[in-house]
C-alpha cells in the first residue's frame, strides 16, 4: 500500500463514521501569536476542543501538516522528523474513548487487514 492509498483509506473510513473531511490548516498558524509553526495535529483544533462550535459539525477528520524545530539536531534518526503530517479524527463532544477505540480497531483489522493476534518480536 502506498502512502496515498493509506491516506485515502483513513479519510474514507472516518467519512463512513459520519465525519466531515476538513482541509489541513496552514503550517504557519493564523491568529496564534504563541508559535511560529503548526507543531501538532490538534493545534488548529484547539478553539473547538475548548468549546467553540466548528462550522462543519462535531465529527471531523483531517491530515494536518506539521513542523517541529525544537529538536532539529535530532532529525534523521528513527524518532525525529521536522516536517510530517498527522492523521486525526475529532469528536467535539459527540463520542469518546469507547467508540474511538472500537473504530480504530476496526480500521486496523478490517480496513488495513492487520492481524488481530499479538505477535512476539
Amino acid at each position: 500500500m502506498t502512502h496515498l492509498e493509506l491516506r485515502e483509506r483513513f479519510l474514507e473510513f472516518w467519512k463512513s463514521k459520519n465525519h466531515v473531511v476538513i482541509p489541513s490548516s496552514n503550517i504557519i498558524p493564523e491568529n496564534d501569536p504563541t508559535t511560529l509553526f503548526t507543531g501538532s495535529g490538534m493545534q488548529p483544533m484547539m478553539p473547538y476542543l475548548l468549546g467553540a462550535t466548528h462550522p462543519l459539525g462535531t465529527r471531523l477528520v483531517d491530515i494536518q501538516k506539521c513542523f517541529r524545530g525544537q529538536d532539529i539536531e535530532e532529525v534523521g534518526d528513527n524518532r525525529h522528523d521536522s516536517f510530517f503530517e498527522m492523521m486525526g479524527n475529532w469528536s467535539l463532544g459527540d463520542y469518546f474513548k469507547k467508540e474511538q477505540c472500537a473504530w480504530y480497531w476496526e480500521f486496523l483489522t478490517e480496513v488495513l487487514k492487520l492481524s488481530k493476534e499479538e505477535k512476539e518480536t
